[in-house]
């Protein structure tokens, strides 16, 4: 796979996903997308493609299973299948749901938490019956009704990195376009945008990107797209009117921390002049982590940077008895006062959601 070289910044600039196999459903194929996608990939002739009984039981991934290798390999696997169950799950405090149109991620970020969310299959899926999905996301409309409901897109995995692939988020975005009571939000760490740019979003749709300091793109974030990279496609997203978003996440305390999240914002104020982003906000999320997570991030990233020391953090409970590891409190009052700042300075009119 080609890569191409910016000979100023010497950076990588990630390349449209191009999957090693892929996988079909035998119900993918009753659907318009599943037709579409087993024309096209019967047509790549260095593309095996291969049917499995069900897209939570793929077999033949090459490598031992659970292993580096094996997870690599699997990370390059594409599985077309059917959402069959459309209870959504809640996406708080992003979204009221989460709307589920793939899972999995190409990107190989140390600290995801979809390392313990899609737990042994980490390959990815693309869900082709989205008129059904539609219309379950329809019913939780009316249910909420006249109260606007938040649909996120991005909880499972980063929509904007297959778009090219499945066409499945224009056609969402379009959707939730014509809708009075519903709005879409999803956040990407890829800057291939530009299918995007003049879908019909009538503002409903809040285009969202991933940003960090240097130093934390630089370690922990390969396969996805440079920063400078991403700034750029969350300039065409802010000409092309949509509502724009900034992820801060994870806010990560290395050396030299306060520094690396001021040029962040000095690069995002010289590519978006803050008169020129009507409609802005920013979430800031902490570095977190499980047991299960550290332990997994430690077989599949051995060398990995990432400071995962439970004796320098607090153990903070979440949800079914269940909790993580973030900063201690004083350490994250500083990191959200910090950002507080600047966000406040740099962009003013802008709106934080929510630190957490």
């Amino acid at each position: 796979m080609s890569i191409v070289l910016d000979r100023e910044k010497r950076q990588i600039h990630a390349p449209l996903f191009k999957p090693d196999v892929v996988f079909f459903e035998p119900q993918a194929l009753e659907y318009p997308l599943g037709k579409q996608l087993w024309e096209h990939y019967q047509q790549q002739s260095d593309t095996p493609v291969r049917m499995t009984t069900s897209h939570n039981q793929v077999r033949g991934i090459e490598g031992d299973s659970g292993s580096p290798e094996w997870y690599r390999n699997a990370k390059r696997t594409l599985v077309i299948g059917v959402k069959r169950s459309l209870k959504f799950e809640t996406s708080k405090p992003s979204a009221e749901y989460a709307i589920p149109l793939a899972t999995g991620c190409m990107g190989h970020c140390h600290y995801c938490y979809l390392n313990t969310n899609v737990g042994t299959r980490p390959y990815i899926r693309i869900y082709v019956n989205l008129d059904e999905i539609f219309a379950q996301a329809s019913k939780y409309m009316n249910e909420r009704a006249p109260e606007i409901t938040r649909f996120e897109a991005a909880c499972t995995s980063d929509p904007v990195g297959i778009e090219h692939i499945s066409g499945s988020l224009k056609k969402t975005i379009e959707f939730f376009g014509q809708q009075e009571l519903g709005h879409l939000r999803f956040v990407t760490k890829f800057a291939h945008v530009d299918p995007l740019l003049d879908a019909k979003h009538n503002g409903r749709t809040r285009f969202r990107f991933s940003v960090n300091a240097d130093y934390v793109v630089d370690q922990f974030e390969p396969g996805t797209s440079p920063l400078q990279d991403r700034i750029e496609a969350a300039r065409k997203v802010a000409e092309a009117g949509y509502p724009l978003g900034f992820l801060c996440a994870p806010l990560y305390r290395f050396d030299g921390w306060q520094e690396g999240y001021e040029r962040l914002f000095q690069k995002l104020s010289a590519a978006l002049p803050p008169a020129s982003v009507t409609d802005l906000t920013f979430e800031l999320i902490q570095h977190r982590f499980t047991k299960v997570a550290r332990n997994l991030i430690l077989t599949r990233y051995p060398k990995t940077k990432l400071e995962m020391d439970e004796t320098k953090r607090q153990y903070k409970w979440g949800k079914y008895g269940r909790g993580k590891y973030v900063y201690k409190k004083d350490e994250a009052l500083e990191l959200h006062q910090h950002l507080k700042r600047l966000i406040n300075e740099y962009f003013p009119q802008a709106e934080i959601a929510y630190f957490t």
